[in-house]
């Protein structure tokens, strides 16, 4: 996969991120509850206190977190390749934790967690390829 391709599909990723967050954030600030395939799973995972973080909803934090993968892209060069991994790198790390919260302390299933965990995961490893084919093999 050439450069070119891992950015479009880092933004393709980034950008269904965004919805995702944006959704659960709409959700969060209109007082709705998630549109869910499972009864009560989102519902209970949204109105957790895990739902928040120092009073910061986790969808906001998503919304931060996929516009920043997003933003690097637009950065040239190896810092720009470095944002981009370094920000889904944390992303992916934020997800796995709070999908550990999901599954042993809350003990209920968000089909929307699970959807940003999976791009977000994609994302780290997309970043991870895009930045290790630009460097150089030693000799």
């Amino acid at each position: 996969m050439t450069e070119r391709r891992l950015s479009g599909a880092i933004a393709v990723l980034s950008v269904l991120g965004l919805g995702v967050a944006g959704y659960l954030t709409y959700v969060h600030y209109a007082g709705l509850h998630p549109v869910c395939v499972a009864s009560g799973g989102c519902e209970t995972v949204q109105s957790s206190h895990y739902a928040k973080l120092a009073g910061v909803p986790v969808p906001v934090l998503g919304l931060i977190g996929y516009a920043a993968i997003l933003g690097s892209l637009l950065v040239r060069g190896d810092i720009g390749r470095m944002a981009t991994a370094g920000f889904a790198i944390v992303g992916f790390g934020f997800s796995l934790y709070l999908t550990y919260l999901e599954l042993f302390v809350i003990k209920a299933i968000c089909q929307w967690c699970v959807a940003s965990a999976v791009l977000m995961t994609g994302l780290a490893i997309l970043a991870v390829i895009r930045l290790l084919r630009a460097q150089p093999v030693a000799a």
